[in-house]
């Protein structure tokens, strides 16, 4: 019998269907995302150890003492050999924390990295999603609480360090890359004048071209040296004026904190920066550089320096050799978490916490491993076309698994009352497990071909209209 009116549904039936199912799908992801949360917070408590911000009370009180007339580099913490150790610049950014109480600063540091953390992936993980068609709340919901639960993250955040908004400022120079490579493809003359003739239509066009990239790092590099290895990758590369603005940037930074603390900056870059028993004892567990390794590995509470600087310049040179590839491959975000993962491995003190491109590295192989499965989809290629990217999705959930877990605590030995090979080779390979993973991605990490290319375009392919649908 042929339908009638009567019995077609009505349109409004239709919008509440829809909407029930639209409802009950984001119910359930939003479900899954509190679940994933529940079970980092679990983590957290089984696998983490006790926090209290203890770093950060060593910040708190050295920048007090600092605004009441102390020297800078004269504090030492009560209760223990521990004073300030980063460049004047730092100093200056973290003043206002000196109107706070101790507590107060603490939260505010943990909810900034917290933000920090959630922009990066936000960066990383968001073109996956678009390519998967996911809602990107939803891959970063459950990415943050994942990458929480490890050693890297909760350290940080636990210890009120500041390693997350330096990998935020490094990373918003890759989301700069992005734009400006865009925006090479979309090169217009007519696009940038009519922008420029007021500062806020000047910032915008400055950022739609990537002109501020390079900033991030240079700000970084002033806070503390370490993320001066990406300015050198910018030179490996010949990314010019990335390079010349990183430097411009930290030169700047410092010589402002110069303005205003002649005598710490003198005192730091004189004497402070070589000291290295003002940061800790190099053989210590938490210790997860290729020097803590080398130590432990003779049993020693100093680095067979020679030995040290031999394998710290072939890492170097592996490191930037192949993040220059990645770059060259087109694959912009496995160059930088290599840079990452070298500055922690040649560094000589590289604490758990210092080591959050541990968290991109992991994104990177989830997607080889997605990119790799969906690549066979449809097609029989190999022997075993099932098992397709397991290699690469193996690899993620090991690594992983070890940052959560972070098996060293429980081999944690201190010289000299306790050899580092009381428990054995195993035990000794436990309590190196980070810093030997660290090696490993640097040198086998792998990049995806195209997956965001940042550098120009040829001319040829320029030439079209800067607009907001082409970025």
């Amino acid at each position: 019998m042929p339908a009638t009116v009567d019995k077609r549904p009505s349109l409004l039936a239709i919008v509440h269907r829809v909407a029930r199912q639209v409802w009950s799908v984001a119910f359930l992801r939003l479900g899954i995302v509190a679940a994933t949360a529940l079970v980092a917070v679990w983590a957290v408590r089984a696998f983490g150890r006790q926090y209290d911000f203890f770093d950060l009370r060593i910040y708190h009180g050295a920048v007090v003492w600092w605004t009441e007339g102390g020297d800078l580099y004269q504090f030492v913490a009560p209760r223990t050999m521990l004073g300030f150790t980063y460049p004047p610049f730092s100093a200056l950014a973290m003043l206002p924390m000196a109107v706070l109480g101790t507590q107060a600063a603490g939260w505010v540091n943990a909810l900034l990295n917290l933000g920090a953390l959630a922009l990066i992936l936000f960066a990383i993980v968001g073109p996956i999603a678009d390519r998967y068609g996911w809602p990107r709340w939803f891959a970063v919901g459950i990415a943050v609480p994942l990458a929480g639960a490890t050693e890297p993250v909760r350290e940080t955040i636990g210890f009120g360090q500041v390693n997350l908004i330096l990998a935020g400022l490094v990373i918003a120079d890759l989301v700069a890359l992005r734009w400006r490579g865009r925006a090479a493809l979309n090169r217009a003359a007519a696009a940038g004048p009519h922008l420029e003739q007021t500062p806020l239509g000047w910032l915008r066009y400055a950022w739609l071209t990537g002109a501020f990239a390079g900033v991030g790092v240079g700000l970084a590099t002033a806070v503390k040296l370490t993320p001066g290895l990406f300015i050198v990758y910018f030179l490996v590369t010949r990314q010019w004026r990335v390079a010349f603005t990183a430097i411009g940037t930290t030169v700047g930074a410092t010589l402002l904190a110069y303005l205003f603390a002649q005598n710490e900056s003198v005192a730091y870059f004189s004497r402070v920066v070589w000291d290295t028993n003002r940061v800790g004892f190099v053989d210590a567990t938490p210790n997860q550089s290729l020097a803590g390794l080398l130590a432990r590995a003779y049993d020693s509470p100093v680095t067979p320096r020679l030995m040290w600087l031999a394998f710290a310049v072939l890492l170097l040179a592996v490191g930037l050799s192949r993040a220059k590839t990645a770059h060259a491959e087109g694959d912009e975000l496995a160059a930088f978490t290599i840079v990452g993962l070298t500055a922690n491995a040649i560094c000589p003190i590289s604490w758990t916490h210092h080591l959050v491109f541990l968290v991109p590295a992991l994104v990177i192989l989830v997607d080889v491993a997605l990119r790799r499965r969906r690549a066979v989809r449809g097609f029989n290629i190999g022997r075993f076309p099932a098992l397709a990217g397991l290699r690469h999705a193996s690899a993620a959930l090991g690594v992983y698994l070890l940052l959560v877990i972070s098996p060293m605590w429980r081999y944690e030995h201190r010289l000299p009352h306790v050899s580092h090979y009381a428990d054995g080779r195993f035990g000794a390979l436990m309590e190196n497990s980070l810093a030997l993973a660290v090696i490993v991605l640097v040198v086998l990490l792998p990049w995806r071909q195209g997956a965001e290319p940042v550098f120009e375009a040829e001319p040829a392919t320029a030439g079209r209209a800067l607009t907001r649908s082409s970025i």
